[in-house]
């Protein structure tokens, strides 16, 4: 029996309907290997992963896959997206047999959940020396029947070196201008000069690096550093990997040159992005980095909130190749386009024209002829303005009769603290109330429906149910960021106040006694190690996350038990920022912030005061790494709970603006120009 039809998660649901006897991750299962005496099948992936539907559809759909894995095995599918720590757990034992990892994960259990057997896609014949997916099955079958007491070694000995895996920190010092130089260096290396970003092929946008180097500019005014971030932002939004039509990015670019997307689109990426191209805005003016910011945003609003408010997880790389839904789903399918297509949309001169300008071939740049559009450097003679965007238009709404990709309407905390933050800044900086107000309902979402009455989070929502999986680390501390950021900008001190519990949970329950953090609470289900990862993936680490949450709301309260844990955290920066900082960017950025105090800004003065918006303008548009910004609205004034807004009156009556470094205050001002200077980069 399948028992995945009341699953919440949407990847569930998708095999819901599998012949695979299927169980979601539960004692239920581990009880019934036991009880067969099999071993259990461990399947893990995500809704818009393409070789995750590439696998369902080659061995889960086909009945005598079926059949031999429900009469040898018991079959557990698990959404990576809604529970992290059972994918954390058994991708690091993967990539530790393997050498790499990925999604599908297909792993082999005992039914005490030890693993012994690993890979990720395996085709349903065999292909360029993998084996078929029938075959693994019939070889583990047979090991698990003849080798039983070998299995059961192999899989002790996998647990117990996982086991032992805890890292705790040796008394390593804080990230100082030498290990942020090293890591600097060490970005300088791998940086690719001639097509912006890092590394070669596969290529993912580096949201965390590139906010530790607009920091890094920010502090000590280093120009490589920002024009690392300058030419890889223009070389993105240039590309294949940005929608050119509707905004909006792509998981990552599969060459070097970002010209071609894995298309699916993540919540993740695009708050993350939104976020650095207006914090690019910011330090620069840039217009380009001006409009992404804006087209991210209003696609995060547009295409992934869902009804309640929240935040949907993703769309689906894949859709059907027929405007009626019918037909096989490919990859891309409703992004690109041939140069026949822009014909019969556009006529002949503007397809000439628009295929100029995207980058559109006869030959194509993806499958089949087809191309995806992007923004060639050379746009000589493409300039019209007018003609771009009735182009644009005309296209857009010939996209919008194909079938559209599917959409995991999941709503996961951590990755909306994270879109809240970006809409609640790029809002204010833009003067975008829409976009605040967007923010703030994320918000009341997830205080409504993912925050228990203990203070303590779930993982997810779908449709206005909370989901069962406990939050880990990094929904704490992601949240907490967004509503510190939400609290920046509205002045709202009830979003500090949740912040600040919500950062308490952080110390109690994921917090050793040395400082180290562990992805999962103390009371959260035991699995064979505790995950623990202070290095960033495609979002911030939880750890790295909960430091820089954790140094906002000391800045903002005083609080110098707060400051030291931040601090304690910061320390796993040190050895990593030589090492890998491609890997360790969030750290990176919290530790400028470290470093730089970071500012405290206290703006005082009724709302009605043309003056007080000036100045809170002034104080959230400012560089220097990791500025607070808090606003009270006069003497008496509720929001005065908020200890930076403490004993600092307005002067003679006129909203005014104080600011700290440390322990030192500079001169309360109420002029706009004077708080410039004082929040300069380099300042």
């Amino acid at each position: 029996m399948n028992r995945l039809a009341s699953s919440q998660s949407p990847y569930l649901l998708q095999h819901a309907d599998n012949p695979v006897d299927w169980w979601p991750w539960s004692d239920g299962a581990f009880e019934e290997a036991r009880r067969r005496n099999v071993p259990v099948l461990l399947s893990v992936g995500y809704s818009a992963c393409h070789w995750c539907h590439v696998m369902a559809h080659e061995s889960f759909e086909d009945e005598g896959t079926a059949r031999l894995l429900n009469e040898h095995f018991v079959a557990v599918k698990v959404d990576r997206e809604e529970r992290p720590d059972v994918d954390a757990v058994y991708m690091e034992a993967v990539q530790a047999a393997t050498g790499q990892g990925g999604w599908p994960m297909t792993v082999f259990l005992t039914p005490e959940g030890e693993p012994f057997y690993f890979g990720t896609y395996f085709p349903p014949e065999p292909r360029a020396h993998m084996p078929s997916f029938g075959q693994v099955l019939e070889g583990v079958r047979d090991a698990w029947r003849d080798r039983r007491e070998e299995v059961g070694q192999v899989a002790s000995r996998i647990a117990g070196d996982l086991a032992g895996r805890t890292l705790a920190l040796e008394g390593g010092g804080l990230p100082g201008d030498e290990e942020l130089g090293a890591a600097l260096l060490g970005l300088t290396r791998e940086y690719d000069t001639v097509r912006g970003g890092f590394g070669g092929a596969p290529k993912f946008p580096p949201s965390m690096v590139l906010e530790f180097l607009l920091r890094h500019h920010a502090r000590t005014g280093s120009e490589g550093a920002l024009q690392m971030v300058e030419d890889t932002c223009e070389a993105m939004a240039r590309g294949g990997i940005y929608d050119q039509l509707a905004g909006g990015f792509a998981r990552y670019s599969v060459d070097a040159a970002w010209v071609v997307p894995h298309f699916e689109k993540m919540l993740y990426d695009n708050a993350l992005l939104c976020r650095v191209y207006g914090h690019l805005w910011r330090s620069t003016g840039s217009q380009l980095a001006r409009r992404v910011a804006l087209e991210t945003a209003d696609f995060l609003v547009r295409e992934l909130r869902t009804p309640q408010g929240g935040f949907a997880s993703a769309l689906d790389a894949d859709s059907p190749v027929n405007a009626d839904g019918s037909g096989p789903h490919r990859e891309g399918a409703f992004y690109v386009w041939t140069p026949e297509e822009l014909r019969r949309v556009l006529g002949e001169e503007d397809a000439r024209w628009a295929a100029a300008r995207y980058g559109v071939t006869e030959e194509g740049t993806f499958e089949e002829g087809a191309s995806v559009l992007q923004l060639p450097g050379d746009q000589a003679g493409l300039a019209d303005a007018e003609r771009a965007e009735r182009v644009r238009a005309r296209l857009l709404a010939a996209r919008e009769e194909r079938a559209r990709p599917g959409r995991d309407d999941k709503v996961v905390t951590a990755w909306n603290g994270l879109a809240i933050a970006a809409l609640a800044e790029v809002g204010a900086y833009f003067e975008r109330p829409d976009l605040v107000d967007a923010a703030v309902a994320a918000a009341d979402l997830q205080l409504a429906l993912h925050l228990d009455e203990r203070g303590r989070l779930l993982r997810t929502s779908r449709e206005g149910t909370a989901g069962d999986s406990a939050g880990v680390l990094e929904d704490y501390a992601d949240l907490a960021e967004g509503l510190q950021a939400l609290y920046a900008v509205t002045g709202e001190s009830c979003w500090l106040t949740v912040a600040g519990v919500l950062l308490d949970r952080v110390r109690d329950h994921f917090t050793a006694p040395d400082g180290a953090l562990y992805d999962t609470a103390d009371d959260a289900e035991r699995l064979i190690r505790r995950p623990q990862d202070p290095t960033d993936s495609a979002t911030p680490s939880g750890w790295t996350a909960a430091a820089q949450a954790l140094l906002t709301h000391a800045a903002y309260t005083g609080d110098a038990a707060v400051r030291s844990a931040a601090e304690r955290a910061l320390t796993v920066v040190s050895p990593l920022a030589s090492r890998a900082p491609r890997f360790i960017g969030w750290g990176l950025a919290a530790a400028e912030a470290l470093r730089d105090g970071p500012r405290e800004v206290a703006v005082v003065g009724p709302e009605e005061h043309a003056a007080t918006g000036e100045l809170r303008r002034v104080a959230l548009l400012g560089t220097a790494p990791g500025t607070v910004v808090a606003w009270g609205r006069g003497e008496g004034d509720r929001e005065h709970s908020v200890p930076l807004l403490r004993d600092r009156p307005a002067q003679e009556g006129h909203p005014t603006a104080y600011v700290c470094r440390g322990f030192v205050c500079q001169r309360p001002t109420t002029e706009p120009d004077v708080l410039r200077d004082q929040l300069t980069a380099n300042g």
